[in-house]
């Protein structure tokens, strides 16, 4: 994938370089509000060891790593290399600012450039902004694992969510 630029906003793979960036925002975002466990990178060789650089496109607001879409294959099989999860995180100080479906619509158009046809997510159903969020980007809901979690004295169900793209041809398999 290139560059992309709009505006002063600008949207590329992530590099090396960004990985301290993106710690700090994974620890900032991901709660018990966003997720059902804590999410604690152990040292920066446990991070990329899970998101090795080019395994998320980054939005930088003049140089500053305000956001990130992360993304991959579910499995390893073959036979669901067509398809890509994601992840999503802003910035709270850049959130409302239409990055996160500036992201959105970028990973859309490089999986669909990579063979990709459907993009899935999970996301808890206490998660209101997120859920509405993902479906003004055209996600709708698969189905869900009711009272998966138990997080803040309530139960919380899983959402599974997809967006299928129409431009993706082939088989994923040369996705990055």
């Amino acid at each position: 994938m290139q560059q992309i630029i709009r505006g002063s906003l600008t949207i590329r793979p992530s590099e090396l370089k960004d990985t301290r960036e993106l710690i700090i925002l994974d620890n900032m975002i991901w709660t018990e509000e966003t997720t059902p466990g804590p999410l604690m990178w152990c040292s920066r060789e446990d991070y990329l060891l899970h998101a090795p650089p080019g395994s998320q496109l980054v939005a930088l607001q003049e140089r500053e790593l305000c956001g990130y879409v992360g993304f991959g294959c579910p499995s390893g099989m073959v036979s669901n290399r067509h398809v890509c999860e994601v992840n999503i995180a802003v910035h709270p100080k850049f959130q409302r600012l239409g990055i996160g479906g500036q992201l959105i619509e970028a990973i859309k158009q490089h999986a669909g450039e990579n063979g990709i046809r459907k993009l899935r997510l999970r996301v808890l159903s206490s998660n209101t902004p997120a859920l509405s969020f993902y479906r003004k980007c055209g996600f709708e809901e698969e189905g869900r694992l009711r009272e998966e979690f138990y997080l803040g004295g309530h139960y919380v169900d899983e959402v599974f969510m997809s967006c299928m793209l129409t431009g993706g041809k082939g088989n994923g398999s040369h996705f990055a």
